[in-house]
């Protein structure tokens, strides 16, 4: 549905994208994570028509968005952060305003504004000023207008900044929903609304892709060893700790004991160990009052892919340069292109 080949974007000598490749499936909900200035905005821009690529290649649902820019138009929907409604129009006529832009006939736009409408929640507030919503209906109005022409592809960012926790889980649910009928792209700094929406993250600092995968594995693959929390009574004299220090690689951590009762940390280098020491140490009479394996969050995994030092932009080789030059060349003739269309829209 959506498509990405070495990608790359140069403002001046700064190198916002380096040859990014991404496939995005059809019914999919992708979140795009990544600091500020690692390149998401940039990546959505060039995939909204917004902007052009320096070099490389961008499809939407088949169509090129340099040479078929008016075609992605019609199969894609975007939400930027800061929702684009005209605070003095009711609901109602801001969205058959949009349905026009989109251009929808009288018909299918009557009928399409009752379905988002309806969809999003809004049936109640379709002739209220917009300007005297809520913060989280005008994100609702904002999400109906990017729905409004019914896309295959939407492009979310950060569609859930400034919202009370109440209107958050709705939304969310919402982006969930809509994944039955559409492909979301979700950009958003809220790691817990990755986890909580997507079915696939990607990574992105300082203009690359530094991770791509499912979040549980992406969080698995982040610890170093598979550890576990763990609460131990032993059995009478039993010498608990010798047994897991005769696993090869094995650690205890912050060992702390209470009334004969131990709390702590265990890792080993390989978990398949762990059933042999649970099997010998209760054969010995100790009670396991606890058992919680260990997973890294979503935020100790950005932290570790993402943190530098200092936050420096990439130096530009000369070749490097050569391929500027020449693709901004390129991408001029493209941007003429792109512009006509938007003229003939």
């Amino acid at each position: 549905m959506i498509e990405l080949n070495n990608l790359t974007k140069y403002y001046d000598n700064f190198r916002a994208l380096n040859n990014i490749n991404l496939k995005v499936e059809k019914g999919e909900i992708l979140g795009l994570l990544g600091p500020n200035g690692a390149g998401k905005t940039t990546a959505m821009r060039i995939l909204s028509c917004f902007i052009p690529a320096t070099s490389g290649t961008a499809k939407v649902a088949g169509f090129d968005v340099f040479e078929d820019s008016i075609e992605v138009r019609r199969r894609l929907g975007y939400l930027p952060e800061t929702p684009p409604v005209y605070m003095d129009m009711t609901v109602e006529s801001y969205l058959e305003f949009v349905g026009k832009i989109k251009e929808l006939n009288k018909k299918e736009r009557e009928k399409r504004i009752e379905i988002v409408l309806d969809r999003l929640g809004l049936v109640n507030n379709r002739d209220r000023i917009i300007g005297t919503l809520s913060k989280g209906y005008r994100q609702r109005v904002g999400l109906a207008q990017a729905m409004i022409h019914n896309p295959e592809v939407l492009i979310l960012d950060e569609p859930t900044v400034g919202l009370d926790p109440n209107q958050i889980i709705e939304i969310r649910s919402l982006i969930k929903d809509l994944a039955n009928d559409h492909t979301v792209i979700l950009s958003t700094h809220i790691l817990s609304e990755v986890s909580a929406s997507c079915n696939r993250v990607v990574i992105i600092n300082e203009g690359e892709i530094v991770a791509e995968d499912t979040v549980t594995n992406i969080e698995n693959k982040a610890l170093e060893k598979p550890s576990w929390h763990i609460i131990l009574k032993p059995a009478e004299k039993q010498d608990w700790k010798q047994v897991i220090t005769n696993i090869e690689g094995s650690e205890l951590i912050a060992v702390s004991n209470q009334d004969n009762v131990y709390d702590f940390t265990l890792r080993l280098s390989n978990k398949d160990d762990f059933d042999s020491l649970f099997s010998k140490i209760t054969s010995e009479g100790a009670i396991f009052r606890c058992i919680e394996p260990i997973k890294a969050s979503l935020e100790d995994v950005f932290t570790k892919l993402t943190s530098t030092d200092e936050t420096k932009e990439k130096p530009v080789s000369t070749d490097e340069n050569k391929i500027k030059e020449t693709s901004t060349d390129e991408s001029k003739g493209k941007q003429t292109s792109t512009d006509e269309g938007k003229e003939e829209k």
